[in-house]
């Protein structure tokens, strides 16, 4: 059987790929915040450069918490199955 043939196998391997997804922008969020507060401390805190930087981290926060989770329950139930030889 395959992951078309089971609905099952088809919808965590979707889910699997939108948690690898939200981590990957989660964590670019918070790479761009890194990167934009280096270059607030060489060049002076301006306005600008401390909006951009805590955006970055609440988008980083909201993005990345769901992909987590998700992607601990994803790698959860493959081991459930695994386990019951599924």
């Amino acid at each position: 059987m395959t992951d078309q043939d089971d609905p099952i196998l088809a919808k965590r391997a979707r889910a699997a790929r939108l948690a690898e997804a939200g981590q990957r922008v989660g964590y670019a969020c918070y790479l761009l915040a890194v990167a934009v507060f280096v270059v607030g401390a060489v060049n002076g805190f301006e306005g600008w450069v401390v909006a951009l930087v805590v955006a970055a981290l609440v988008a980083g926060s909201v993005t990345l918490l769901p992909a987590i989770i998700l992607g601990y329950a994803v790698k959860a139930a493959e081991r459930e199955d695994r386990q019951r030889g599924a």
